[in-house]
């Protein structure tokens, strides 16, 4: 049947179990989602989940959040994952590309996004893609 991806939008159950089947491969920390928290996830006017199924499987999902600052409308990449049974499908790349296509849609110039540097193989996705190293440092600090 091959790959699909869609945007979610609306928050069922279903949805809410595939993701937190996916979430521990995308971080050890990541708590699960409640209901509410992908109701929340899929009402914000900033983000589109979009969902990779193999046939009816949920095997990968991806948040593209588009913004205004300043100095222009840009987007981020966050929370990349595609099932560890999946992998090496082009379920990564499906999804990339439904992003890419939609924040051009939306008039967006430039998406940035960050991955750790163990992820070799989605490091070389990303440069298939057209994406850049960028020569920056990225900060963080914990609020909580």
């Amino acid at each position: 049947m091959g790959i699909t991806v869609e945007v979610a939008h609306h928050a069922t159950e279903e949805l809410r179990q595939s993701l937190n089947n996916l979430l521990p491969q995308l971080s050890s920390s990541a708590p699960q989602l409640e209901i509410t928290d992908l109701e929340a996830i899929i009402g914000s006017p900033a983000v589109t989940l979009f969902v990779a199924f193999d046939g009816t499987a949920v095997v990968g999902s991806l948040t593209l959040v588009i913004f205004p600052i300043p100095t222009g409308l840009r987007a981020w990449i966050e929370d990349v994952v595609v099932d560890e049974k999946a992998r090496r499908r082009g379920v990564g790349a499906a999804l990339s590309r439904a992003a890419l296509d939609e924040a051009q849609l939306r008039g967006v110039r430039t998406i940035d996004l960050t991955s750790r540097p163990s992820r070799e193989s989605a490091h070389q996705l990303y440069l298939e893609l057209g994406f850049a190293t960028r020569d920056t440092n990225v900060y963080r600090i914990q609020l909580e």
